[in-house]
């Protein structure tokens, strides 16, 4: 199946997609049914929002991302996100009053879930291991709400895979630190949880994971080189065993 992860319009752009569509094509990698869009299902991803806002595990969370980054705790935290839960205190007439003229995130209360769910968590790798986490240690109060675009890429993709079936994830490595957030969403989401893989990053010469942002090589680049079909794969290959 094909999902394109679109919401993010500040970053996504239609151009990108036909490019991605057009490069699984030349590289005979099909799929199956219609092509998801999450630009289109942002009710399902409100639907999700609200239920969350309504079991209690969400706050409103009014500070820049300057304030953010002048008063975070301990940069080194192991934690994905080390908001210092500025906001969490606030009372509810304060919190609505605030949301009128102000715009807002919607933070996890990582006390609140750690209550509901305990500290006995972890999530399932494809040989059934499992990898223990804590909430106040490995998560923190992660943004499940953007300011910007409502909806983090941990919400979307979680009722996504759970639409979708999904059964087993494979990723990169750099993405290892947000499995717990979406094991957490699943649990509170009544969601079964897919079994996950994470696989070591493609990089360029210099040992940096290759990104569009950087003008690194894309497929089409390499195409218009004159590399075919397999010499992608070749590359692929050598690179996944180096």
């Amino acid at each position: 199946m094909l999902r394109i992860e679109d919401i993010d319009f500040t970053r996504c752009k239609p151009e990108f997609t036909s490019q991605m569509i057009e490069d699984l094509t030349w590289a005979g990698i099909l799929f199956d049914g219609q092509i998801m869009y999450q630009s289109q299902r942002t009710a399902l991803y409100q639907a999700a929002l609200d239920e969350l806002i309504v079991m209690g595990v969400l706050y409103p969370c009014f500070c820049t991302r300057k304030q953010v980054s002048e008063h975070t705790i301990n940069p080194k935290s192991s934690q994905l996100d080390t908001y210092p839960q500025t906001c969490l205190g606030l009372n509810k007439s304060e919190q609505d009053f605030r949301k009128q003229n102000e715009s807002f995130s919607w933070r996890l209360n990582s006390r609140r879930v750690q209550n509901i769910l305990g500290d006995n968590l972890f999530w399932l790798d494809d040989q059934q291991t499992k990898h223990p986490f804590s909430i106040s240690d490995d998560i923190g109060d992660v943004i499940i709400g953007r300011k910007d675009i409502q909806y983090s890429y941990h919400l979307a993709v979680v009722v996504d895979d759970a639409a979708q079936g999904i059964t087993h994830i494979i990723r990169g490595e750099d993405l290892r630190t947000s499995t717990p957030v979406h094991r957490v969403l699943q649990l509170l989401l009544g969601y079964d949880s897919p079994l996950y893989v994470h696989h070591k990053l493609i990089q360029d010469e210099q040992g940096a994971r290759l990104a569009k942002s950087k003008g690194s090589p894309s497929l089409k680049s390499l195409r218009d080189a004159g590399l075919s079909q397999q010499d992608i794969f070749e590359r692929i290959k050598k690179a996944s065993l180096s």
